[in-house]
């Protein structure tokens, strides 16, 4: 029985209620036991003074006041029982509907809560009113929808990793088959075609490792006052030769007197290397790429802008999804990337209490990337 009532919240609360409503009659019968006797003899004599002071007997002698005493002390317990049983009887009904009021969206959480341990991510339950259990409803549902995007997102992830892992693999066991098939030739051109596809491979797996890394946080970033000059000259100089070669004007336009960056070097470094390559990438010959520079309150924005091929409104929302491409007929080989790289340069942005975004007019109307880093005070 009493592992019944720990089990049980209902029963609780039911308790709780009748040991308030117990404890309340009692001490009202205690008290009106006590107060009963002066609050009758100071109404008797003040009555019995009246009626002497008007000629009359008044209440008769102490034999008889004794008598009243007793027979009103005892019409006034019996009167109390009777309101005291319809007072408990009435308490008991209303405590027993507010304890099923309070039970029933907790109930319902917890068999939500079932459903979604058993996978079943879009249970929500109903959220009534504002009080505290409405709001626990509310962030319960929050909660649900959390796990059922992050299902979602794991779901697509499997589905996008086995496809990414799936080319390269197809292309190293077809060329194999067709050198033990004698169909390609023991060249040096069709082992550098192996070499390439198994070296794309390992690209996409360390990959995959950086985004795990940076997801789950599990990295230590070096925070530390940055010159803004030197960090852009770095990229540039990094990437001048990929620009040289497609002939593309790769140049940067800096406020005077910015202030000094509060982030860590490198992993700057790597977003604004990845940006610009991105840009490279697709923008044409003799087009332009340009990184700016300036101070927006209490944070310096940065932008990679590009005249290349331009982004779809419609592909905007998405652009930093996980292996996201705005053309689905873009490999890895043939320059399109894995999709992992915008993901993790807003990962990293936003650890270090930054924003990014990408700006575009369509297609064939470049594109800019543009974010923000704290300064350093």
């Amino acid at each position: 029985m009493i592992d019944y009532f720990r089990r049980h919240l209902g029963v609780k609360l039911l308790l709780s209620y009748l040991a308030i409503i117990v404890v309340g009659v009692v001490v009202l019968i205690i008290a009106s036991q006590f107060i009963l006797p002066t609050s009758f003899n100071r109404h008797m004599n003040g009555e019995a003074g009246m009626g002497m002071r008007r000629g009359n007997q008044g209440f008769g002698n102490s034999a008889e006041m004794s008598q009243l005493y007793v027979d009103f002390r005892a019409s006034f317990n019996e009167a109390l029982a009777y309101a005291a049983s319809a007072a408990m009887l009435a308490a008991f009904a209303i405590s027993l509907f507010f304890s099923r009021s309070v039970i029933a969206p907790v109930r319902a959480m917890s068999l939500a809560t079932q459903r979604i341990a058993d996978g079943r991510y879009d249970e929500r339950v109903q959220a009534n009113g504002t009080d505290e259990l409405a709001q626990l409803a509310l962030y319960f549902n929050q909660m649900a929808e959390k796990l059922d995007q992050i299902e979602s997102m794991r779901r697509r992830l499997i589905g996008d990793v086995s496809h990414e892992l799936r080319t390269p693999l197809t292309s190293i066991k077809g060329s194999m088959e067709g050198l033990m098939d004698g169909v390609l030739p023991a060249a040096s051109e069709t082992y550098q075609q192996i070499h390439a596809e198994a070296d794309r491979l390992n690209r996409l797996v360390d990959d995959l490792q950086e985004l795990s890394r940076v997801e789950a946080h599990a990295y230590r970033l070096d925070i530390r006052p940055l010159d803004i000059s030197t960090l852009v000259r770095t990229v540039t100089k990094r990437l001048t030769s990929q620009a040289e070669s497609k002939r593309i004007s790769l140049d940067f336009k800096l406020d005077p007197n910015l202030p000094r960056l509060l982030a860590d070097e490198d992993r700057v470094v790597q977003v604004l290397t990845n940006l610009v390559g991105n840009a490279l990438q697709y923008t044409p010959a003799d087009g332009r790429v340009t990184i700016s520079a300036k101070r927006v309150d209490d944070n310096v924005q940065f932008s990679v802008r590009d005249t290349g091929v331009g982004i779809p409104p419609e592909h905007l929302s998405h652009i930093f999804d996980r292996f996201y491409r705005v053309d689905k007929s873009r490999s890895r080989q043939a320059g399109g990337g894995s999709g992992i790289g915008l993901t993790i340069a807003r990962a990293l942005i936003e650890a270090h209490g930054g924003r990014i975004r990408v700006e575009s007019a369509g297609d064939g109307q470049g594109s800019a990337f543009i974010f923000t880093l704290p300064i350093a005070r």
